[in-house]
């Protein structure tokens, strides 16, 4: 099965929508995440604003850090 156009953007907006939603909702800052992935906060910034796209290993990290699954965060599951 073959996923759409408008599905790989609708999960990269998703992606970056939930990360966002997942830091403020720990109460953590954009600069701490950043420092805990080893990269700039500005890099940070705009993985969340969609800018830059989030690699592999940013989302393993993050899925880590938040104890959720990598589907969750690019939106192919809401668990």
């Amino acid at each position: 099965m073959s996923i759409s156009q408008s599905e790989i953007l609708y999960n990269i907006f998703t992606n970056m929508k939930r990360i966002k939603e997942l830091r403020k909702e720990n109460g953590v800052t954009q600069k701490e995440i950043a420092d805990y992935l080893n990269i700039k906060q500005n890099t940070y910034s705009q993985y969340e604003n969609g800018q830059r796209q989030v690699p592999i290993e940013i989302l393993a990290r993050l899925a880590d850090y938040y104890e959720v699954s990598v589907d969750y965060i690019i939106g192919r599951t809401d668990i």
